[in-house]
């Protein structure tokens, strides 16, 4: 396992990403004064974004069905833990896109390498309203259980 968001597994089976990219900012309010630089106010974390980006070859590793499932997620608009393969936990993150890339057709169009970009964002893990329901929980499992989409 290389990563869990949630209930997905990130792996060779299903999507392994070959970069994790995280960019974290801290918000830092100015005010103008004569002469002089902005005074400046710290006003506490900003945006915490997580970027995987990976390679499918569907005849090897996960394939389109992991993808679909990620966007089943992202169309829940809950937030999921990101826990790393090594134990470190980064907090509550919501899906804010998915783009893939298709190439390497067969004959009945079925691309044989699939390269994603998946955008995480962190929320505040005070915000209990932002966690899947029960109902988001049970299709999520099914969908696993069943074998994706």
């Amino acid at each position: 396992m290389m990563m869990a968001f949630g209930l997905f597994i990130f792996g060779l089976s299903t999507a392994a990403y070959q970069e994790l990219q995280r960019q974290t900012e801290w918000r830092h309010q100015g005010k103008a004064r004569v002469g002089r630089r902005p005074a400046r106010q710290f006003l506490g974390p900003g945006d915490d974004k997580v970027t995987l980006t990976g390679t499918l070859l569907p005849q090897l590793t996960g394939g389109q069905q992991s993808l679909d499932q990620l966007r089943k997620m992202a169309g829940q608009g809950a937030a999921w833990p990101l826990i790393e393969g090594t134990g470190t936990y980064y907090g509550l993150y919501v899906i804010e896109s998915l783009n893939e890339r298709k190439s390497v057709f067969m004959r009945d169009g079925i691309a044989q390498q699939i390269e994603f970009d998946l955008s995480l964002q962190h929320v505040d893990d005070d915000e209990p309203d932002r966690l899947p329901s029960d109902a988001s929980m049970r299709a999520m499992l099914e969908g696993l259980v069943g074998g994706g989409a």
